[in-house]
C-alpha cells in the first residue's frame, strides 16, 4: 500500500490552488482593482452568453444568478485543482500547464474590460505564481513517500516503537503541517483581502455623508394611493426597488473621482466631474422603471422620485452633429447600451442624469454615483447605471451589450397591468371581491383600467391621480362572486387610445405582451 494515497495528492491541488486565488483576491484588494480574477471571469461568461440563455437564467433563478454563478465557477476550479495535484504525482510539468491555461483565461477576462491597464493583470500573475510555489510544497513530502516505496524492499530502514518508519512518519508529518499552514495562510490572506478591499464600505459611509442641497424629499401626491391593503407602494422604497445588472460585483465609485466623458459626434468634447454635476439646476420627477424581462405581471417595475441634471441641456453644451441618432453609454463596469438620441432631447420626457433617488444620493447598487434616467424606455437600452461614457454616433456605426445578443435597437416601453390583489391561489370571502393593482405606459399614460371575471364583460376600474405620464397608476374595482374557483384578468388602455393585447409574446426581442390573469377561490 502506498504511504501517499491519492487523496493526498488531490488535497494538494485543491489547498494550493485556494492559495493562489486566495492571493490573487487580496492582490486585487491591495491594487484597488474592482474584480479579482474569479469575478472577472464570471464577468465574461455573462458577456459571452447568449441573449436568450441569460434571460432564461434571470427568469428562473432571479437574483441568485450571479452569486450561482460564481459558486459554479469555484466549483469547476476546485476539481481542476484536485486534478492537478494527481497529475503532479506523476509528471511535475503536467499541473503548471493547466495552472497556465487558467491564468491565460483569467487574464483574458481581467483585460478584456473596458478600462484596464497592465496593473490589472498583476492578481493572474501573483496567483499563478503562489499555485506553483504552493503545489510544490504541498507535494514534496508525498514525492519523498512514494520514493520510499520504491526503496523500502532495498533498504532497511530503523522501526520507531509503535511499527512506524522514522522517514515515512517525518514526510506525512511534513505534509500535513504544510496543508494546514497554506490552510491557514489561505484564510488569511482572504480575510486580509476582505479588509483592504473595503473600498465599497469607504464610498458607502461617503455617500451616507453626502447632503444635496438642491434635492428634495419625495411626497406622494393627494390620490394617487387606492384604498386597497396589498397593493404594491406607489413609492418604491429603494430596499423594494428591482435590480438587473450584469455586474457580479457592483462598481463603488467615490463622487470625487467620477467623471463623465462626452466625445463623438459633437462640437467639442466635455469631461463632467460630480461636483460640476450637482452645481447645474436640478430637475425632480416621478418616473417609472420597467425591466424588459419582466413577465406580464411580474414585479421587475418600481416608481421613484428622481433628482438630477437635464441630458437636454448637457448634450447641447457639447453640440451634436445633426447627424448623431444615438448615444453609445458605458457603465464602468464596461456594460453599454444604444439610446435614441431623440429621447434623450425630449423637453417632455425630461431625460436626466439622476443623482439621488427617493430624495437621498443614489444606492450604489442603483448607480451611485451617477445614472441615466430615461422615461419611457426600457432599461436596456437607457438606465446605465455607474455611468462614466457617452459617445454621440449613429446605430448603424455601434452596437451594445444587449442589442449584439438579438434585443430590440430602441426600446419603447410596452403598455402593461398587474393584479396585486387577490394574490394567486388566495382565498376571499364571497360576495363583493375587491380587486387591486397597477398600469403604466410610460410618457404616454393610461386612461383606463378595466377587469373581467371568468371571461365576463370588462368592467371599469377606479384609478388613482398621477403627477404625470411617466409614472404608473394604481387602481380599484368591486366585483361580486359567488363560492367558487374564479380568474380575474386585468387590461389597460393608453393616453392614445392603444388598448393591451391580449395576444402573448415573451420579453424578448423588446418586452412581453399579454394580459395578466389572477386565479382565487371564493369561500
Amino acid at each position: 500500500m502506498s504511504h501517499a494515497p491519492r487523496g493526498a495528492w488531490t488535497l494538494a491541488g485543491v489547498l494550493a490552488g485556494a492559495a493562489g486565488l486566495a492571493t490573487s483576491y487580496l492582490a486585487a484588494s491591495v491594487l484597488s482593482i474592482r474584480e479579482a480574477p474569479v469575478v472577472a471571469v464570471a464577468d465574461l461568461v455573462i458577456r459571452l452568453t447568449p441573449g436568450p440563455v441569460v434571460e432564461f437564467f434571470i427568469g428562473l433563478l432571479g437574483t441568485l444568478d450571479k452569486p450561482l454563478l460564481v459558486v459554479g465557477i469555484l466549483v469547476v476550479l476546485g476539481l481542476l485543482f484536485g486534478w492537478c495535484g494527481r497529475l503532479a504525482r506523476r509528471r511535475w510539468w503536467a499541473p503548471a500547464v493547466v495552472f497556465a491555461a487558467l491564468a491565460v483565461v483569467g487574464l483574458v477576462a481581467v483585460l478584456g474590460r473596458s478600462g484596464t491597464t497592465t496593473a490589472d493583470a498583476l492578481p493572474v500573475a501573483v496567483g499563478f505564481v503562489t499555485w506553483l510555489i504552493a503545489l510544490s510544497l504541498l507535494t514534496g513530502p508525498l514525492r519523498r513517500l512514494e520514493e520510499l516505496d520504491d526503496e523500502r524492499d532495498d533498504v532497511a530502514v530503523t522501526s520507531t516503537v509503535d511499527g512506524e518508519r522514522t522517514p515515512v512518519a517525518a514526510q506525512r508529518r511534513g505534509f500535513l503541517i504544510g496543508a494546514a499552514s497554506v490552510l491557514g495562510v489561505s484564510a488569511v490572506l482572504g480575510v486580509a483581502g476582505r479588509f483592504l478591499g473595503a473600498g465599497r464600505r469607504q464610498v458607502e459611509e461617503t455617500r451616507r455623508l453626502l447632503r444635496l442641497s438642491a434635492v428634495t424629499e419625495p411626497a406622494v401626491p393627494a390620490g394617487a394611493r387606492v384604498d386597497v391593503p396589498g397593493v404594491a407602494p406607489w413609492m418604491t422604497p429603494a430596499d423594494d426597488f428591482y435590480l438587473i445588472d450584469t455586474a457580479i460585483v457592483r462598481p463603488a465609485i467615490d463622487p470625487a473621482q467620477w467623471t463623465l466623458r462626452i466625445h463623438g459626434l459633437v462640437d467639442r468634447e466635455i469631461n463632467i466631474s460630480y461636483a460640476d454635476l450637482v452645481a447645474r439646476e436640478v430637475t425632480q420627477r416621478w418616473a417609472t422603471l420597467n425591466c424588459v424581462s419582466n413577465q406580464v405581471g411580474g414585479d421587475l417595475v418600481g416608481n421613484a422620485w428622481w433628482s438630477g441634471a437635464r441630458i437636454a441641456d448637457i448634450l447641447a453644451e457639447a453640440g451634436v452633429d445633426p447627424e448623431a441618432d444615438c448615444v453609445l453609454q458605458t457603465s464602468e463596469d464596461g456594460w453599454t447600451c444604444s439610446t435614441p438620441l431623440a429621447a434623450l432631447l425630449d423637453d417632455d420626457r425630461e431625460a436626466m442624469l439622476a443623482v439621488a433617488m427617493n430624495g437621498r444620493p443614489l444606492p450604489i447598487d442603483h448607480g451611485f454615483p451617477v445614472r441615466t434616467i430615461v422615461p419611457g424606455l426600457y432599461g436596456y437600452v437607457s438606465a446605465c447605471k455607474w455611468v462614466v461614457d457617452w459617445e454621440v454616433t449613429r446605430f448603424a456605426d455601434v452596437t451594445a451589450y444587449w442589442t449584439e445578443r438579438g434585443w430590440g435597437e430602441m426600446g419603447p416601453v410596452k403598455i402593461a397591468s398587474r393584479i396585486d390583489v387577490p394574490r394567486s391561489g388566495e382565498e376571499v370571502p364571497a360576495g363583493e371581491v375587491v380587486l387591486g393593482g397597477s398600469a403604466w405606459f410610460q410618457h404616454t399614460g393610461i386612461s383606463a383600467v378595466e377587469v373581467s371575471v371568468d371571461g365576463g364583460e370588462w368592467q371599469a376600474a377606479t384609478l388613482g391621480e398621477v403627477p404625470s405620464a411617466d409614472t404608473w397608476v394604481q387602481w380599484r374595482a368591486a366585483v361580486d362572486v359567488e363560492p367558487g374557483d374564479h380568474e380575474v384578468r386585468v387590461r389597460a388602455t393608453g393616453a392614445d387610445g392603444e388598448v393591451q393585447t391580449s395576444v402573448e409574446r415573451d420579453v424578448l426581442p423588446d418586452g412581453a405582451t399579454g394580459l395578466h390573469a389572477v386565479g382565487f377561490t371564493a369561500t
